[in-house]
């Protein structure tokens, strides 16, 4: 494709982009990429954990006066510059500062996050087949955990499903935007709502399913305030809503401005990050209608992270009638929620060539496919050949690792980034982001807010990065200090 007589800017047109078929692909892809493995194995685990309901209602003032202003942000910064992370900046930034520099810092994290995400999404797929096929009928609570074990110890089985991942979302995006991407993303996330919605119906008509009812969703302020123990938690609340509010939406690393730049000027973008973040929480919250009632029912604690997915669920629907069925159509479910984020993920990558260097789409697919697969490797070996290597101490691994570089300081410092250049005079500034943002029809980003968005917003992202390292090195620092 070549262009005459048309302004370039590292090396491909600006006015030139392709674009979304529709406005529900937009929603439904942005969408895909918030919706990931922290809504299932995070989100409904710290629900319970400081209240349940009560809890929510803080994560949602969050989510809106946090999460999805920085959304916007990123979509506009998209739609404005008609480029990726690779060229937004060079676009939009004022002659001779640097706010570019920050493009690679932003790819850097849509690979980190590709470098464990990859081999989880494969345990998901393999999941699927060891339920469908029944490899925990007959097993007990310690044998269903030695199975995951075991799978912790075998890399060339987690190396042929992670290979799967791979070829899957590479596959999609070399298909293009339209009849790649957005098609097949679209079925796959409808399939996963539909999904969700029979595993609710199954899980709340379980005999014994109103105990873990009451527990997810009536409202306690006093197990909001306070732990077990009588000591006072307010503030332990308050900053795992706030941190779930900020880190769900994938915000920071270009994974939203890449969707801003295959969009129109039809819609407002302020309401497009509402309906992005409403569909994330329905999910999210909806995914603990499946596993508090269904733990109940059948006496299990519900747990978070691996565990639960990977030991708790499949002794919980080893107990099922039809648990087989049900089990398989979950990590049916999983496979598709991890999937929409790599495909995202993806198609940010490989657009990041495309736009900075020209490459075709088949050239980007091709070299990224096989870098992804090989930066894959070190998580992947980490649980094996590698597990002697233990960054945070005994029982950490290479995974950890990566994603405290990525979620305690790519996430919140980029995030952060957006933020300064949407609202600084020597960034993009105020008075274009609002124009660009309120272009079309629907809800206008709220004007007044100037100030917040300047001075205390950034301040909260703040708060979140520093708090991010105050838990992960906590008993070092205290220990360091005699307590």
């Amino acid at each position: 494709m070549q262009c005459v007589l048309q302004t370039i800017q590292g090396g491909v047109c600006l006015n030139e982009r392709e674009t979304f078929a529709s406005r529900l692909g937009f929603v439904l892809i942005s969408a895909g990429c918030a919706i990931g493995l922290g809504n299932v194995w995070r989100f409904p685990y710290i629900v319970g954990q400081y209240g349940g309901a009560a809890f929510v209602l803080i994560y949602l003032v969050f989510l809106v006066i946090m999460g999805l202003p920085i959304m916007a942000m990123e979509f506009a910064v998209g739609r404005a510059s008609r480029r990726s992370i690779a060229g937004s900046f060079h676009v939009l930034e004022p002659k001779g500062s640097k706010w570019h520099w920050y493009s690679w810092f932003g790819m850097a994290g849509n690979y980190m996050l590709m470098m464990f995400y990859t081999t989880v999404a494969g345990w998901m797929i393999l999941y699927f087949v060891k339920m469908a096929r029944g490899d925990f009928v007959g097993l007990d609570t310690a044998g269903v955990a030695e199975q995951f074990g075991t799978l912790m110890g075998q890399p060339g089985v987690m190396l042929a499903f992670m290979g799967i991942v791979v070829l899957l979302g590479m596959g999609v995006c070399a298909l293009g935007l339209q009849n790649g991407v957005e098609k097949i993303t679209k079925v796959m996330m409808v399939c996963l709502l539909v999904i969700l919605v029979v595993l609710v119906v199954r899980a709340v008509t379980l005999p014994g399913a109103a105990a873990g009812l009451e527990f997810y969703l009536k409202p306690d302020f006093r197990h909001l305030m306070y732990a077990s123990d009588g000591s006072l938690r307010l503030g332990e609340a308050i900053f795992a809503a706030m941190g779930q509010a900020f880190f769900t939406l994938s915000l920071g690393i270009g994974a939203m401005a890449i969707f801003g730049s295959y969009i129109g000027k039809e819609q407002r973008l302020f309401g497009e990050a509402i309906n992005v973040g409403i569909l994330d929480t329905f999910v999210a919250f909806v995914v603990g209608l499946v596993i508090f009632p269904s733990a109940f029912a059948f006496g299990v604690t519900p747990d978070a992270g691996p565990n639960l997915i990977f030991i708790t669920l499949p002794n919980v629907f080893n107990s099922m009638p039809g648990g087989r069925l049900w089990g398989a159509l979950f990590f049916v479910f999983m496979s598709f929620a991890a999937l929409s984020t790599v495909i995202a993920v993806f198609q940010n990558i490989i657009t990041f060539p495309m736009d900075k260097y020209g490459w075709s789409r088949r050239k980007a697919v091709l070299v990224n496919l096989v870098a992804i697969f090989l930066l894959s490797l070190p998580c992947l070996l980490g649980f094996n050949l590698w597990s002697g290597f233990q960054p945070f101490g005994a029982g950490s691994s290479v995974l950890d690792l990566e994603d405290f570089i990525l979620s305690n300081n790519l996430l919140p410092l980029g995030s952060l980034v957006y933020l300064l250049f949407c609202v600084s005079r020597k960034g993009w500034g105020w008075e274009n982001f609002l124009a660009e943002c309120d272009t079309g029809k629907g809800i206008r980003f709220p004007s007044r807010v100037h100030f917040y968005m300047t001075w205390v917003l950034p301040f909260i992202v703040l708060i979140i990065f520093v708090m991010g390292y105050w838990e992960k090195f906590k008993p070092a620092i205290l220990a360091l200090f005699g307590n």
